[in-house]
Order: structure tokens, then C-alpha cells, then sequence
């Protein structure tokens, strides 16, 4: 009977399974050593808000935030609304620091797309009520 180790052709086949396996492990450990990709900007980031806020846009902005937004956000906006205690990050909007290295553009892409637990508002809306609900969202904070 023939040692299966002296067999040339099945030490060959070994030594190139070893090596290949290797070769994933050292991928594999490689990978998680690098910082993870920055995630694109998003589209509107750089958006101006068109629309000003008036006493009519924040009026207008209020009745969208009250329907989709204070449910999680909280009635006047400090993070606590009854959805609130489920999620994790809600935005206090009363704390002036909390947006205030966010763009408009970066609110409207937000509140369109969604952003982590937060669903999106997607096209049920129109550009404008947006816009007005960024503006109310930012009268919120505390001077």
C-alpha cells in the first residue's frame, strides 16, 4: 500500500489549497484593517432652500412636521415623541448645536430619502413642503 504523503501529485494539489486558502485569510484580515469608504454627499447637499422662511412656509412646514415628523421627533421638536423610546439618535431640533453643521440641502435629502430608522418621506410630498418642513425644523431650535 502507498503513503498517500509520498505521492507527488497530491502534495502539489495540498500545498496549492493551503496556499490559497491563506491568501483569503490574509484578504480577509487585510480588509478589515482599512477605514470604511466615506459614504457619497448627497445629491441636494449644496441645494439652497428656495423656499424663505415666512410665517407662511413655517405655518405650512408645521402641518407636514405634525403628521410625519412629531411622532418620533417629539411635538415641539426635543427628540421625545412616543416612537421615540424604540429608536436610537432621535434629533433633538430644540438644541441649536444639533443641525447646525447640516446644510438645508442635507435636511431636504433626509427627510426625502430617509436616514437610518428615520423612513423616508420619498415623493409624497412636493419640493416646496419640504422645503417649508426644513424651515420649520430649524425654527425650532432655541435661540
Amino acid at each position: 500500500m502507498k503513503n498517500i504523503f509520498s505521492n507527488k501529485e497530491f502534495l502539489k494539489k495540498t500545498t496549492l489549497v493551503l496556499f490559497a486558502l491563506l491568501f483569503c485569510v490574509f484578504a480577509l484580515w487585510a480588509k478589515q484593517d482599512q477605514p470604511p469608504a466615506k459614504a457619497p454627499a448627497p445629491e441636494n447637499a449644496a441645494k439652497a432652500n428656495p423656499v424663505k422662511p415666512t410665517p407662511e412656509s413655517l405655518a405650512k412646514g408645521k402641518k407636514l412636521y405634525v403628521i410625519d415628523c412629531a411622532m418620533c421627533h417629539g411635538d415641539n421638536g426635543n427628540g421625545k415623541g412616543d416612537m421615540a423610546s424604540d429608536m436610537k439618535n432621535v434629533t433633538d431640533f430644540t438644541n441649536p448645536d444639533a443641525l447646525k453643521n447640516r446644510t438645508d440641502g442635507e435636511l431636504f435629502y433626509a427627510i426625502r430619502k430617509g436616514k437610518g430608522e428615520m423612513p423616508p418621506e420619498g415623493d409624497r410630498a412636493k419640493d416646496d413642503d419640504v422645503w417649508n418642513l426644513v424651515n420649520y425644523i430649524r425654527s425650532l431650535a432655541k435661540k
